[in-house]
């Protein structure tokens, strides 16, 4: 039977803040759930599908509110079974659902962490870690100026956020004020394009997906530097060669296995850059939980599949993953596509009223997010929008002239 017809013989119901999370598998697969966030977006996806909460509130509830709350207690009730599925997991959400008598079928907030935390990592990745950037790990007081720039990390920190560059003695010395026992990973820089890289670990193989140029830093997008503002699924082919693009294959495969090792199943994500100078790929993050860019890699991959029938999508392999369930279909190759986001900035903070959907030949997602750096507004494209690294195409000019029609 089809993966996108029936999911298995226990429900599985995905809990999340945004409902485009859960949209790796469609939302009328049987005895597939979901609990989101009522929002424009998602009351337009939804479309009154009894496999869809909805749950309004002043403001919008994370994961971990929405699993206490009573309509979701008392949407799981009649189900016998269920098993919940989240996009990150955490400390607070096993503990619900243990108090719940829920499974969780994500893999366990305590490994995540260890992964992807900044420090815990290096011990984790042992010899692996050889892959990083030239790196050392010491207390802020114990970091010494050399007039190089170089990234500074503490312990927790995502998309960009928590970590510093670098540039000036000054700059350092301000961190060591505020921070003087503060342990910290100290990298050393590295120029170049960053790419981007989700897999999954299954109960026999690691299933590698499609590398994606990650469009980081660039503005309008963002104020910040190191923040992700989107993928972009044909660049990997001009910036890369095939040596390349295998090596990054590869190290995705020996994250997998490492873990592997330690119980994992399901998605994971890895960046990688590439040295500008020497061609030289460095690790640089490890993404222990579903990446933000699977969901949208998935739609891609189906609209391949007329032409690849006898694969999965990155999504479905997911969900086959966590169930245990045995997949030996390889995963959708995808040649284009791409995607870009507008976080909220110091000047584009609030949206007009936008009607989800499609605008101008792409796919644009509102969100009612607040917060600095959060997804302000994200636009799709079925074709490549930069031309090289850090530069629009046009494509991405046209979708960054939308942007300011939104905005």
């Amino acid at each position: 039977m089809k993966q996108e017809k029936k999911i298995g013989s226990r429900p599985v119901i995905y809990v999340t803040r945004d409902i485009e999370r859960a949209l790796g598998l469609p939302l009328d697969t049987r005895g597939y759930f979901v609990v989101a966030n009522k929002t424009d977006f998602a009351v337009s996806i939804a479309k009154n599908n009894k496999n869809v909460l909805l749950i309004k509130e002043k403001k919008l509830l994370d994961t971990r509110e929405l699993l206490a709350h009573k309509k979701t207690k008392a949407f799981i009730a009649p189900f016998a079974q269920p098993k919940i599925m989240v996009f990150k997991n955490t400390p607070q959400i096993e503990r619900i659902c243990h108090e719940s008598g829920w499974p969780l079928l994500n893999p366990p907030s305590l490994l995540s962490n260890r992964v992807e935390e900044k420090l815990s990592q290096l011990s984790w990745l042992g010899a692996l870690s050889s892959y990083l950037p030239p790196h050392t790990k010491e207390e802020c007081n114990n970091i010494t100026w050399q007039d190089i720039p170089f990234m500074l990390q503490f312990n927790r920190a995502h998309t960009g956020l928590g970590t510093t560059f670098i540039t000036s003695k000054k700059q350092l010395r301000a961190i060591q004020k505020k921070f003087p026992k503060r342990e910290a990973r100290v990298t050393a820089y590295i120029d170049g394009p960053m790419f981007t890289v989700n897999a999954v670990v299954t109960d026999s193989t690691i299933l590698v997906g499609n590398i994606s140029y990650q469009i980081t830093g660039l503005k309008p997008f963002t104020d910040e530097r190191f923040a992700t503002v989107g993928n972009d699924w044909m660049l990997p082919s001009i910036l890369l060669n095939a040596e390349q693009r295998t090596r990054i294959a590869t190290l995705a495969r020996y994250v997998g296995k490492r873990l592997k090792k330690d119980g994992w199943l399901g998605l994971f994500g890895i960046d990688v850059i590439c040295e500008k100078k020497t061609g030289k790929l460095f690790l640089i993050e490890i993404n222990a939980r579903q990446p933000a860019s699977a969901v949208f890699e998935s739609w891609l991959q189906k609209k391949q599949k007329k032409t690849q029938p006898k694969t999965q999508t990155i999504c479905e392999a997911h969900i086959c993953a966590l169930l245990k369930k045995k997949t030996h279909l390889p995963l959708t190759n995808i040649k284009n596509g791409a995607q870009l986001v507008q976080r909220v900035t110091k000047k584009r903070h609030t949206l007009r009223k936008i009607i989800p959907g499609q605008h101008h030949g792409f796919f644009v997602i509102p969100y009612a997010n607040t917060d600095h750096n959060a997804d302000l507004l994200r636009i799709q494209s079925d074709t490549w929008v930069m031309q090289k690294n850090g530069i629009l195409n046009t494509t991405g000019k046209e979708i960054l002239s939308l942007v300011h029609d939104m905005v």
